[in-house]
Formats: C-alpha cells, sequence, structure tokens
C-alpha cells in the first residue's frame, strides 16, 4: 500500500470584515474544522489583511483575508473547497500550492503585521523623544543659577517700593508746609491789628495831660 504524500499548501480565506470582528474565534475554529475535515496538518494560520472587494459578494462589499499554510494530500484539496462552499461563514478560498517555499517565506510578516510594526516603531521613537528631551530640560534647570534668579524677582520688587514712596512723601509734605504758611499769616494779621487798636488809646492818653 502507497502512503499519500502530502504537500505544503497556500489557503487564502475570505470572511465577511463584520463577523470576523464580531467573534474572531469562531472564524478560525471554523477555517481549522474544514482543514481537520481534509486531514490537512495546520503550519500556520492568521489575519492577512482587511479590504474592500472589487464586488460585492454575499450583499458584502469589505472582507476579511485569513492566510493559511498547511500540508495536505492532492486529493483531498476538492473536499476542502466544497466545504468552503457549504460553510456559513467563509465566503471564499483560493489554494495554491508551495512546494518551492522556504520557511523565511512563511514566516515573512502580512500587510497588517506591517502596519503594526510601523506604528509600533513610531510609537517608540516618539517616547524616546520625550524622555530626551524631558532629560534636557531637567539638565538644563539643575545648571541655572538659583541665585540669579531670586535677584531678578527682588530687584523689581524694591524698585516698585522706591516708587510708591517718593510720591506719597511728597504728597506728606506739601501739606504741612501750607498749614504753616497759613499759619505765620495769621499771627501776622492778628499783631497788626492789635497794635492798630492800641494806637489811638495812646494819642488820646497825651492830649489829655497836655490839656491839665
Amino acid at each position: 500500500m502507497e502512503t499519500a504524500v502530502k504537500r505544503l499548501y497556500e489557503g487564502m480565506f475570505l470572511v465577511d470584515s463584520a463577523l470576523a470582528a464580531q467573534d474572531w474565534q469562531v472564524i478560525l475554529d471554523e477555517i481549522k474544522r474544514v482543514l481537520d475535515r481534509a486531514e490537512a496538518e495546520v503550519v500556520s494560520l492568521k489575519k492577512w489583511d482587511e479590504r474592500r472587494l472589487c464586488y460585492e459578494i454575499n450583499k458584502k462589499s469589505r472582507g476579511t483575508y485569513i492566510l493559511a499554510y498547511f500540508n495536505c494530500e492532492t486529493s483531498k484539496l476538492g473536499g476542502i473547497e466544497r466545504d468552503v462552499q457549504l460553510s456559513e461563514l467563509i465566503a471564499r478560498v483560493l489554494v495554491l500550492r508551495t512546494d518551492k517555499m522556504t520557511p523565511g517565506d512563511l514566516e515573512k510578516l502580512t500587510p497588517l503585521e506591517v502596519v503594526a510594526a510601523e506604528e509600533a516603531e513610531r510609537a517608540a521613537a516618539a517616547e524616546a523623544a520625550a524622555e530626551a528631551k524631558a532629560k534636557a530640560d531637567a539638565e538644563a534647570a539643575a545648571a541655572a543659577p538659583p541665585e540669579a534668579e531670586e535677584e531678578a524677582e527682588v530687584v523689581p520688587a524694591e524698585a516698585d517700593t522706591e516708587v510708591q514712596e517718593v510720591p506719597a512723601e511728597a504728597d506728606t509734605e506739601d501739606p504741612a508746609t501750607d498749614v504753616a504758611a497759613d499759619a505765620d499769616v495769621s499771627e501776622a494779621s492778628a499783631e497788626e491789628e492789635t497794635e492798630a487798636a492800641a494806637t489811638p488809646e495812646t494819642t488820646d492818653d497825651a492830649e489829655e495831660e497836655k490839656a491839665s
């Protein structure tokens, strides 16, 4: 009895993106079920990409592609395609023979993995730049002389105090000077009035003495 030879195949399964987003594990279990029925040995199974379809399939405009590598007998491939046609979760499948593929080809990144790697790289670069900036700011703050900063804050305050005090002194001196001047004028007027009032009495006394 001849032993059946299993070859390496690549299978691209297409499923509804809404179903894939709703319950990803159910989709994977359905693909594994189809491959198990064909006695296939799964080597790799992962999401390849999500894209807009060129034309609607089962009234769906977007689809998620799932890439699978598996070892299977050539005679079992028909059963895989038939089970996909009967499946309510898998819309299409395309199976290709890949005997010449190397292990490196099997580990090649999918479009989704490439995008995720680029986003992770950008995030890491942005985080490193933020850390470098924070470190530079901290070093600059530590190197700056604190005394100069304190003097710069104190001097304007003293200048403001002097500016405010000078007008206050000028305002205080002016009213006092005016009051003193008014007092001198009032005292001089009072003395003049007293002398004027006393002069006629002295004149009358002198005249009376002459008459007697």
